[in-house]
């Protein structure tokens, strides 16, 4: 076989790995984990096609070149692999708001299912102080109300967890904001339906709820206590949403493909979302546990912080992992 032809019926082959080697290093998802299952084979085949290329006497340049790209394959197949730290590090500093800037129109729309009825809610709550009892009943009111009495020696803190310590409450809010996230992302299988349900009714019962208590007069202790970690909370659960709505949208347009195809490929493209949510939802219980409950910091403070947490988050989603590549 001559080499011009030898070329043409490779080229093919040689300019796959060329573009896996890419993704790899890069290490984008979802295309990594199945560029790293490719990637053995191609190099057996390069490698092949370098040796052939040796035996026939084919210009030094082609042997050069193949011999190159097995190596650039070897290399990057056999180097250490990084420990977990690291793994997570990258995954929050490029691989989690890159996967939410790919899927920004349903994070848009899981923003407008939860934020709106949130808004809505809020303001007829307080300007109509019985509306709340159209969503809770008077045993649940109550101990909203007791939660955020200016009298209450740890704000936001139920009246049988007032002697819990902090590391206690972090445990109970991780198991309360990632059950509702989990909930919000699984039941996305249910055509949708149960997602936007969870948004909304989650957005309608935070909105009643703030709204009821700047009417009663607890605005301040309230709003001064949601303020350092809504910035995470919220927008986790948004996140967890847009996460459902893509296994929604597998189930209600999977386009050529089959439903089942649809929605592994989407489930994959789901998996950081939720993850990503889920270590919002660690961070923001973290906050709220230590620091919102606290009465040493004044209410300016408070707010203070909070208004940076939703400028800094805001920038971290919109920049983070960022790079000419970055088709969000």
């Amino acid at each position: 076989m001559k080499q011009q032809q030898f070329e043409q019926a490779h080229a093919a082959q040689w300019q796959r790995l060329r573009t896996l080697l890419r993704v790899l290093d890069r290490g984008t998802a979802p295309m990594a984990g199945a560029a790293a299952a490719e990637l053995p084979r191609l190099l057996r085949v390069v490698s092949g096609h370098c040796a052939l290329a040796r035996s026939r006497g084919y210009s030094p340049g082609l042997v050069s070149d193949l011999q190159l790209l097995a190596e650039a394959g070897y290399r990057l197949l056999y180097r250490p692999r990084p420990r977990w730290p690291r793994r997570v590090f990258a995954f929050l500093a490029t691989g989690f708001p890159r996967a939410l800037r790919r899927n920004a129109a349903l994070f848009w729309l899981a923003c407008a299912l939860f934020f709106g009825p949130m808004t809505v809610m809020g303001l007829a709550c307080a300007a109509d102080g019985t509306l709340i009892h159209s969503l809770l009943d008077a045993d649940d009111i109550a101990s909203l109300e007791s939660m955020y009495d200016p009298t209450n020696r740890k704000l936001g803190r139920p009246a049988q967890r007032q002697a819990d310590g902090d590391m206690m409450m972090f445990g109970y809010y991780v198991r309360n904001n990632v059950g509702i996230a989990f909930r919000t992302f699984a039941l996305g299988l249910l055509f949708g339906v149960g997602s936007v349900f969870i948004l909304g009714f989650n957005g309608l019962v935070t909105g009643a709820a703030a709204g009821h208590l700047t009417q009663l007069g607890y605005g301040e202790p309230f709003w001064s206590f949601v303020s350092g970690h809504s910035s995470l909370e919220l927008t986790a659960i948004a996140v967890a949403g847009s996460a459902g709505l893509l296994l929604a949208k597998a189930l209600l347009a999977p386009g050529r493909r089959t439903r089942a195809a649809a929605l592994r490929a989407n489930a994959a493209e789901a998996l950081p979302l939720i993850v990503g949510a889920m270590c919002l939802l660690l961070l923001a219980a973290a906050v709220e546990a230590f620091w919102s409950s606290s009465p040493a910091p004044a209410p300016a403070v408070k707010y203070a912080v909070g208004f940076t947490g939703w400028l800094l988050l805001g920038a971290y989603l919109t920049l983070a992992g960022r790079e000419a590549a970055d088709g969000a």
